[in-house]
C-alpha cells in the first residue's frame, strides 16, 4: 500500500480513506509500537486537547492553524473508531453512516417529507424539531426521556452550565427576564458572604459553584457564550500581564521585587496605553 502524499489535490473521499489505511498500519504489527499500545482511555487527553487547540485557532481568526488542527482532529476520530474495529464494537464507516444517517433524520425540512412544502422553517422552529427528534429517538432506544439526559458530564463546567440552563429553557423553566438573573446573581453574592462569615470551607464552595452557574445562566440571558467570553477575558489578562512585566524589566525591576502599588501603576498604565 502507498502511503507517499498525492501530488493532485485529492478528493475528501480519498483523502479521509488514505488517514484510515495510515492509521490501520501504524497499528498493525509492522506499525508503530507508541501507536499500538494506545487505548481509548489513554486518548481521551488527546481528544481533549486537540479539540481546545482548533478552538484556538477559530479564536485567533489563523486559518492555516485550523486547517492543521482539523487534521489532528480527524485523526483523533479515526484512531478511537480503529482501536474499537479491533474490538469488534465498530469501524469509522459505522460511525460516518450514523452521522449521515442523523442529519437526514434530524432535517426533515431538508431531506423529508416537509422538503419544499412551504414556507421553511426558521433557526429557532429547526432548533426545537431538533429536540423533538432527538427526544422521540432516545424514546425508541428505550433510554428515560430527560431534557438534560445528553448533556456530557466530561463537558467544561462553565459550558455545561451554560447548556444545562439552556436546555431548561426550552421546557420553559428559566427566568422570564434578565433582570430575574441579575437579582439571583446578587442573592448568590449574599450568600457567599454570609458562608465566608460563619460556613465551612465545604459550604463556600458551594455558594461559589451557584454564584459561577448563574453568572453563566446570566451570559446565556445576554446572548454572551460564557465560556468563550470566560476565554477572551484570560488571553486579555495574560496579554497586560506580559506588558507588565516587560514595562517592569525595562527600569531593571524584577517582577518578584516590585510592590503591589508599583505593579498596580503599571497595570493602570498597560490598560490605558500610556
Amino acid at each position: 500500500m502507498s502511503i507517499e502524499p498525492e501530488t493532485h489535490r485529492e478528493t475528501a473521499g480519498a483523502g479521509f480513506q488514505r488517514l484510515v489505511d495510515l492509521m490501520r498500519r501504524l497499528r498493525g504489527e509492522d506499525g508503530c509500537a507508541w501507536d499500538r499500545e494506545q487505548t481509548l482511555e489513554s486518548l481521551r487527553p488527546f481528544v481533549i486537547e486537540e479539540t481546545y487547540e482548533v478552538i484556538d485557532a477559530i479564536d485567533r481568526g489563523d486559518p492555516d492553524a485550523l486547517r492543521d488542527e482539523l487534521g489532528d482532529f480527524l485523526l483523533e476520530a479515526v484512531f478511537l473508531a480503529q482501536i474499537s474495529a479491533e474490538r469488534g464494537d465498530f469501524d469509522i464507516v459505522d460511525s460516518l453512516r450514523a452521522i449521515g444517517d442523523k442529519l437526514v433524520r434530524r432535517h426533515p425540512h431538508v431531506f423529508g417529507t416537509q422538503a419544499g412544502a412551504g414556507r421553511s422553517p426558521d433557526a429557532g422552529e429547526v432548533k426545537r424539531q431538533w429536540e423533538q427528534i432527538k427526544a422521540d429517538e432516545q424514546k425508541a432506544a428505550g433510554r428515560p426521556a430527560s431534557a438534560l439526559g445528553s448533556i456530557p458530564e466530561s463537558l467544561p463546567a462553565l459550558l455545561r452550565a451554560y447548556r444545562l440552563g439552556k436546555r431548561a429553557a426550552t421546557v420553559g423553566f428559566d427566568w422570564p427576564e434578565v433582570s430575574g438573573v441579575e437579582t439571583k446573581v446578587a442573592e448568590e453574592l449574599a450568600e457567599l458572604a454570609e458562608a465566608r462569615s460563619g460556613g465551612s470551607l465545604s459550604e463556600v464552595e458551594e455558594e461559589i459553584g451557584d454564584l459561577l452557574f448563574s453568572i453563566a445562566n446570566l451570559a446565556r440571558h445576554l446572548d454572551v457564550d460564557p465560556e468563550s467570553a470566560l476565554r477572551a477575558a484570560n488571553r486579555k489578562f495574560s496579554a497586560r500581564f506580559t506588558a507588565l512585566e516587560a514595562r517592569l524589566a525595562a527600569r531593571g525591576v524584577a517582577l518578584r521585587d516590585a510592590t503591589l502599588d508599583e505593579m498596580e501603576a503599571e497595570w493602570a498604565r498597560v490598560k490605558t496605553g500610556t
